[in-house]
């Protein structure tokens, strides 16, 4: 993940300072741990001013508005107490070269400032601490004690220190060309380490994206290169400073990142804080996306692999309870023929009722016949008994097998990130589990969205619209809410998938390659995606019916008609959009 540098963060401010100050606080909000929203309004408009010290994505910005999800965070209450209601009147870096952000509050435009709010981008070492007129702190988003760090502590009550200063020699327009040459080609190695090593400010994603600027290799040695290519390098060294004086920055995308320079730009973005708020909102997504899929994965998993285990126990135990009718009728035998046994007997050999073939009883020499008869009668009752019993726990496993399959299913569709739809699709999942008692509720987690996702959306030869469940939660609104009277609802025979709506309009009536088309989309999203052929079913959805206490996503149907779906189908055209 690309961090912000003393370049964005240059740019960054920039636009802040011309658009946004001054304005006033009216509101807090702490999304997560690491991140907070400030609500600011100018005569003109108002945003949110998105606050972050997270390890990976620290930054500030102006970003998307937050959830509707209650705050529970101490820190932005305690922000919201000292600082709802001030007035932003300056934000500014507190030095050249330093991504520390000072912001200011005062009661009002042209007061002395009340207020600061340190921004802290440096990594991992990110913070966002308030103090008060005189440095002291007041709340911090993060401690630092004296047992993480023996150069710096930071916690409240204490005065605010500013982070050590850089060491080392800091870029500037007025050195010499050859004095920069010199410093950089001193001793020989690759270009962009040399850079690197020889400035501190310069940030690697800098440095790269001016070597390839000047068609040089980042890795190319320093005795290797051409006057010409110094003289080019220097060129694009010197815009880069102008750059950062006069604020004349081209934000945009490059094949890794982005970049608020004109260099290694494929697409252009009309201002830097919707640069920085969408790279960085579309990482975060990638990345809480991959961990809470790998975490409901395995949580699956361990559920289903219990249950299997319980419901190969009740099975066996079927089994042996189906042996109760062979006792009884061995009981039956014995006392038909009580005349032939005689004492000490360890077994009978007897013929069956109806065939005459031989049956072989096993007896209790210590018993006699009759005594043998009701020990066989016993063990019939009891394994009689003991069938009704597991039965209905077996059914019970069974439907909970049959259901988590379900969520598997839809967990393996959204196998990969592709937009913030997909995210909120997973954590949905999360929270059906969460509702039926397989995953616990954890505290202060606020990354939900109160919106609902939105299916997925595909179109048939003849330009009808077919969509697709991401979840339980979307296929029981697909199918009980949003179905209409004229559609027709798809779903696998007997495998577990996603409930599939085919959209027409009164009097529209599909072809055959519309019906075999959302066939396919049922096939592709279910646990038989891998075979070559797929029995579908479908229906109107008046005839879709959820049975009293089911399962969310469980459904029965009547009036259905088979299709063979071909997931194979589905999966090209997926590619040919690709």
């Amino acid at each position: 993940m690309q961090s912000v540098d003393v370049t964005t963060l240059t740019a960054l401010c920039r636009e802040l300072q011309t658009h946004w100050i001054p304005s006033r606080l009216e509101q807090v909000y702490q999304r997560d741990r690491h991140t907070i929203a400030l609500a600011l309004r100018t005569l003109k408009k108002r945003s949110w001013l998105t606050i972050s010290w997270h390890p990976q994505a620290a930054r500030l910005g102006i970003g998307d508005s937050p959830p509707r999800t209650p705050d529970t965070f101490t820190f932005s209450d305690q922000l919201r107490h000292q600082l709802k209601g001030y007035a932003l009147i300056s934000l500014e870096m507190i030095a050249p070269w330093e991504r520390v952000v000072d912001l200011q509050f005062a009661k009002r435009p042209g007061d002395r400032p009340v207020w600061h709010l340190f921004v802290e981008i440096m990594g991992k070492y990110s913070n966002v601490i308030l103090t008060d007129a005189k440095q002291q702190i007041i709340t911090v988003g993060h401690q630092v004690t004296a047992n993480q760090s023996s150069v710096r502590t930071v916690e409240t009550g204490q005065p605010y220190q500013f982070p050590p200063a850089l060491t080392g020699t800091l870029p500037k327009l007025e050195e010499p060309y050859e004095r920069w040459q010199e410093r950089i080609s001193l001793i020989p190695g690759a270009l962009q380490k040399q850079l690197l090593n020889s400035y501190r400010g310069l940030s690697p994603v800098v440095a790269n994206l001016m070597i390839q600027a000047a068609n040089l290799d980042p890795k190319q040695s320093t005795d290797t290169l051409k006057s010409s290519d110094w003289e080019q390098l220097f060129h694009l060294w010197q815009t880069w400073l102008k750059t950062l004086e006069t604020g004349d920055f081209q934000p945009g995308w490059t094949e890794e990142g982005y970049t608020v320079l004109e260099w290694g730009m494929v697409k252009p973005a009309s201002n830097v804080q919707t640069l920085i708020n969408q790279y960085y909102q579309d990482q975060i997504n990638q990345q809480t996306f991959k961990q809470l899929h790998h975490q409901l994965q395995q949580k699956l998993a361990s559920l289903l692999k219990k249950l299997r285990v319980k419901a190969s126990n009740f099975t066996q135990r079927l089994q042996q309870s189906a042996e109760a009718d062979q006792y009884r009728q061995q009981g039956d035998l014995l006392m038909a023929h009580l005349h032939q046994w005689q004492p000490g007997m360890k077994s009978i050999t007897l013929k069956d009722f109806e065939t005459e073939n031989p049956v072989k009883i096993p007896l209790n020499p210590e018993k006699n016949a009759v005594q043998n008869a009701q020990y066989l009668y016993k063990q019939h009752q009891k394994l009689k008994r003991a069938r009704s019993a597991v039965e209905p726990l077996l059914a019970e496993v069974q439907g909970e097998i049959d259901y988590l399959e379900q969520v598997e299913g839809s967990l393996n569709q959204l196998d990969t990130y592709e937009s913030s739809q997909d995210l909120q699709a997973l954590e949905e999942i999360r929270e059906e589990l969460i509702q039926q008692n397989y995953l616990k509720s954890s505290t202060q987690d606020n990354s939900s969205q109160s919106d609902e996702s939105l299916p997925y959306q595909y179109v048939t030869p003849s330009g009808l619209e077919v969509w697709v469940g991401r979840n339980n939660r979307q296929n029981d609104r697909l199918t009980f809410r949003t179905a209409g009277d004229y559609d027709l609802w798809f779903h696998t025979q007997e495998s577990a998938g996603s409930h599939v709506l085919l959209r027409l309009e009164p009097g529209t009536k599909p072809d055959e390659a519309d019906l075999q088309c959302a066939a396919n989309w049922a096939a592709y999203y279910s646990r038989a995606r891998l075979s070559e052929q797929v029995p579908v079913v479908y229906t109107e959805p008046k005839y879709v019916y959820k049975p009293k206490g089911a399962k969310p996503g469980m459904v029965i149907y009547k009036r259905e008609r088979l299709l063979w779906g071909q997931p194979n189908q589905a999966q090209v055209y997926l590619k040919n959009q690709g």
